[in-house]
């Protein structure tokens, strides 16, 4: 059987959805697809090594920055490129951010399919009494029955 397709549905571009922005304060365990605008605190290199590779140096670099909002505070995970990003007192709109957890303790990450772009100052203050990274979860297998 085949379909006939009309004119007008053959090259209908997909809609681009608005962003919708989440705040700190509202990221749970094991999620993905977030855009956020958040405030770096500090960033702190934890990871820098260079290796050639046939005359190529790669360099891995990993930064764990401390990111918030009104709502709170969280670590964000920024991996080679983004690392110049996250400078302290930079705001940055994070997008396409997912969840990792680390030692049963939430930190945010952006992979390759998503961004981080550094954007204009944000006018709001960070509230950093509430870090969502040093609250820790514990794997708690359901079994349904």
């Amino acid at each position: 059987m085949a379909t006939t397709v009309t004119p007008q549905q053959g090259n209908v571009k997909p809609g681009l959805r608005k962003p919708v922005f989440t705040k700190v304060d509202q990221l749970k365990p094991g999620t993905t697809g977030h855009t956020l605008t958040v405030k770096v605190v500090s960033s702190n290199t934890v990871l820098q090594k260079g290796r050639s590779v046939s005359q190529h140096l790669r360099q891995t670099r990993i930064s764990e920055c401390l990111v918030g909002d009104e709502t709170g505070t969280i670590i964000f995970t920024a991996r080679n490129d983004q690392v110049d990003l996250m400078k302290p007192g930079a705001t940055v709109i994070l997008r396409n951010a997912k969840i990792d957890m680390f030692k049963g303790s939430m930190r945010l990450a952006v992979d390759k399919w998503g961004r981080v772009e550094v954007t204009e100052p944000a006018n709001f203050v960070v509230k950093e009494d509430n870090n969502l990274s040093l609250v820790e979860y514990e794997l708690v297998n359901v079994v349904e029955e």
